[in-house]
């Protein structure tokens, strides 16, 4: 028959096994990291311009990192339990590309200098997930269209797809693949800014 000390030692395990079982792993938390040194393409070509925050579906307005099994069911986009980006990836990729814009020499304006007649970009975004080809390989997929506006007229419009194969097939390589294909996406975006007419 256990003494009273046994129902003790007992009693305070317990607890124990419960407080770890009720922890769990830690969460991490990804974003872009630091802008790299060389931007993507430098141009003084690129009239000032409003860089409008990036729209998208309700399900990439969240903190919440998705990675899709394209080898399973390419139509259901699965959260990480225990992984999430420190902003929404609305919020990311608009601070991202303004940031690479801004590199590059342009000078990006405030939306209240719309009334100016500077360029208008919008962009909405279509994709943004760490897609699994099989158990071990993987990319980060961004899809968007961007828009141009001069005196509320559309000037351009044209759709933009990267995808950059994860180092790892983990939460932290889709992270990075996303980080490195966002930063492709920012190049080819300035580089068709350059192309088209400064307003008049």
């Amino acid at each position: 028959m256990p003494t009273l000390r046994h129902r003790f030692a007992f009693a305070a395990l317990a607890v124990l096994l419960a407080a770890c079982a009720s922890k769990g792993p830690t969460q991490a938390h990804f974003d872009f990291g630091p802008l790299p040194q060389a931007p993507a393409v430098t141009s003084t070509a690129i009239a000032p311009l409003i860089v409008a925050d990036m729209t998208g579906p309700a399900s990439l307005d969240s903190e919440r990192m998705q990675y899709r099994l394209l080898y399973a069911d390419a139509r259901q986009l699965r959260p990480y339990a225990y992984n999430q980006w420190t902003a929404t990836p609305l919020q990311l990729l608009t601070q991202r590309l303004k940031a690479r814009i801004a590199q590059a020499g342009v000078k990006v304006l405030a939306t209240t200098d719309a009334a100016a007649g500077a360029m208008l970009l919008r962009t909405e975004l279509d994709d943004f997930a760490h897609n699994f080809d099989s158990a071990t390989a993987s990319q980060g997929t961004i899809t968007l269209r961007a828009s141009v506006f001069a005196a509320h007229h559309l000037v351009d419009q044209k759709s933009f797809t990267r995808s950059v194969a994860a180092p790892t097939a983990d939460a932290a390589g889709g992270a990075r693949a996303l980080a490195d294909a966002a930063d492709a996406l920012s190049g080819d975006l300035l580089a068709w800014l350059a192309t088209l007419p400064a307003p008049k």
